[in-house]
C-alpha cells in the first residue's frame, strides 16, 4: 500500500486509524473521507480530509482518481441497534458502500480492507471458541450485511483478482470517539459515565451477557497487519476471526468497582440489544489470524480498564 482511501473516516475506528495510517505511511498517503461537513473538518486539521457520500460510485472514483490511491479501507456502516430500526436503509448503506468499493477497486487495480464483525454469526454458531469456518445466520440486517459483504469480498478475490481482505471484529473499546449505535458500546460509554460526579452507569446489556472485546490500538494494529501480510500465506481472507479478550457487563463492572470502590451500576436491559448480545459468540477462536499472518493482541482487560479511565479523566479536565 502507498495511498489509501479511508471512507467512513469519520467514525469510532476511523477517528483513530486515520492517524496511526498516517503514522505508518505519512499524511500525504492517507485521504480521509466522510459524508458530514465537522468530520471532514476535523480530518483536514491533521492532513487530507475530504466530503463524499460512499454510496456515490462517481465520487468515491473521482477521490481514486484524484489521489491515486491503491488501498479502500471501506469502514462506512450502520450498526447493529441502529440497523434493527431501519433494516433497509442499513441495507442500502452498507452494501451500498462495499459494492461501490469492490468495483471501483477492480476497475482502478486497488486493495480493499472492508471490517466484518462477531454480528455475522448468529444463535445457531458454536458460541463457545467460535470456528474460523461455521454455520453464519445472524439474526440482524447488520450481521445479514456482513455476511453478504464476507462472501461478495471472496467473491471479488476469486472472480476478479480483487485483493481483499477483512477481519471480524469483536466489540471495540476506545477513548477516541463513542460509538454509535452498537451492542457492545456498553463497554465503551462506562468510562466515560463513571468518572462523573455521582459515579453510577445504567447498562441495557445483561448482566450474564459475554461477548469478544478488543482495545482499539489492537484492533488498528490488526488492520495493518493483515493488510502487509504475505498473500501466500493467507488460506482465508474474508474474514479472519480476531479476539483479545471476553468478560461480561458484571465482570468488567466489578473490575471498575476495584479501583473506584464508590461506583455503583444497575441495568434497565434492552430487550433488541439483549437478544444480539445472546446471538453472539462467547468467544471466537482466533488460531487461523495466529497462524496465518502472525496476530497477537497486547492488551488486556485489566490493562484496558486502566488506560480508558485515565484517558476519559484527562478528556474531562480531571488529570
Amino acid at each position: 500500500m502507498k495511498r489509501i482511501l479511508v471512507l467512513g473516516a469519520g467514525g469510532q475506528i476511523g477517528t483513530e486509524l486515520v492517524p496511526h495510517l498516517q503514522n505508518l505511511y505519512g499524511k500525504d498517503n492517507v485521504i480521509g473521507a466522510d459524508l458530514k461537513d465537522a468530520l471532514v473538518e476535523k480530518l483536514r486539521e491533521n492532513g487530507i480530509g475530504e466530503k463524499v457520500d460512499a454510496t456515490d460510485a462517481q465520487a468515491v472514483a473521482d477521490l481514486v482518481k484524484k489521489y491515486k490511491a491503491d488501498a479502500i479501507f471501506n469502514l462506512v456502516a450502520l450498526l447493529s441497534a441502529t440497523g434493527e430500526k431501519n433494516p433497509q436503509l442499513a441495507w442500502n448503506i452498507n452494501m451500498g458502500a462495499l459494492l461501490n468499493s469492490l468495483n471501483i477497486a477492480k476497475e482502478f487495480g486497488c486493495a480493499v480492507f472492508t471490517p466484518s464483525s462477531i454480528g455475522a454469526f448468529g444463535n445457531s454458531t458454536p458460541h463457545d471458541m467460535t470456528p474460523q469456518d461455521t454455520i453464519m445466520r445472524p439474526s440482524t440486517i447488520y450481521g445479514v450485511c456482513k455476511v453478504t459483504g464476507e462472501l461478495l469480498s471472496d467473491y471479488y478475490f476469486t472472480r476478479f483478482g480483487v485483493d481483499t481482505r477483512s477481519v471480524r471484529f469483536p466489540g471495540i473499546i476506545s477513548n477516541g470517539q463513542l460509538p454509535g449505535g452498537g451492542t457492545t458500546d456498553y463497554a465503551v460509554e462506562v468510562f466515560y459515565e463513571i468518572i462523573k460526579p455521582g459515579h453510577h452507569y445504567t447498562c441495557e446489556v445483561p448482566h450474564d451477557s459475554y461477548m469478544d472485546m478488543m482495545y482499539m490500538p489492537d484492533a488498528l494494529n490488526a488492520v495493518t497487519q493483515l493488510m502487509e501480510a504475505d498473500p501466500s500465506r493467507l488460506k482465508h481472507r474474508n474474514s479472519f476471526n480476531i479476539a483479545s479478550m471476553s468478560f461480561t457487563p458484571e465482570i468488567l463492572f466489578d473490575a471498575i468497582k476495584k479501583r473506584i470502590p464508590d461506583a455503583t451500576f444497575d441495568y434497565n436491559v434492552d430487550p433488541v440489544k439483549a437478544a444480539i448480545a445472546d446471538s453472539w459468540p462467547n468467544m471466537m477462536d482466533d488460531s487461523c489470524a495466529r497462524e496465518e499472518w502472525d496476530w497477537c493482541p497486547k492488551w488486556g482487560m485489566d490493562a484496558v480498564i486502566d488506560d480508558m479511565l485515565a484517558a476519559c479523566r484527562r478528556k474531562a479536565g480531571m488529570e
